[in-house]
């Protein structure tokens, strides 16, 4: 079945306890600007930021969180960056803060399809930044990746071990095959 809707995803609104603390992180580290502040008829305080200047919001940050909560219900939430240079300096970044980056699911990663460098923000928030690769495998897929090899290195090494895996396929294919699924062409 065909559909003709347009669905794009835009923005992303997160509970905070500290939204001061969180709005430092978003614009002095991460280099959002802050397009709108106010607070709501409730009382809760409420951020919007952006990096596109034609997107009043691409992040909304709220008061709210509750203290003590044992599980965050957010997953993750992630930034598709301009190029491996640029995640470098993400990276770069996040160290020089001291951002939590260690743990079975944070650090600097490939997942074949995309390199990766994941962290908590400063509450507690997995976040992960990221570049595209050319080719696509099997998902779930993580290995550690060095983000001190060079350009060459790292794509030799994203590449040479992507081709190992299952499902090993240039980009171009899987998009294909995503066309005519979307399209109800099986």
């Amino acid at each position: 079945m065909s559909d003709s809707l347009s669905i794009n995803f835009s923005h992303v609104g997160v509970f905070v306890q500290n939204i001061d603390r969180m709005i430092d992180f978003y614009t002095r580290v991460l280099g959002f600007i802050m397009s709108d502040r106010g607070v709501l008829d409730n009382g809760t305080e409420i951020a919007f930021m952006t990096r596109n200047p034609r997107e009043h919001h691409q992040v909304v940050l709220a008061t709210g969180r509750p203290d003590g909560l044992s599980f965050n219900v957010i997953q993750q939430l992630s930034f598709r960056v301009g190029g491996l240079d640029q995640l470098r300096e993400i990276y770069r970044r996040l160290v020089a803060e001291n951002v939590v980056m260690e743990g079975p699911t944070l650090g600097p990663i490939t997942h074949g399809n995309a390199i990766s460098v994941y962290c908590r923000d400063p509450e507690g928030q997995r976040t992960e930044f990221f570049i595209d690769t050319p080719w696509y495998v099997h998902q779930p897929m993580r290995i550690p990746v060095d983000m001190s090899m060079n350009d060459a290195e790292m794509w030799a090494f994203v590449e040479g071990h992507a081709r190992s895996l299952p499902g090993f396929k240039p980009l171009s294919e899987w998009h294909a095959e995503m066309d005519r699924k979307l399209a109800g062409v099986h």
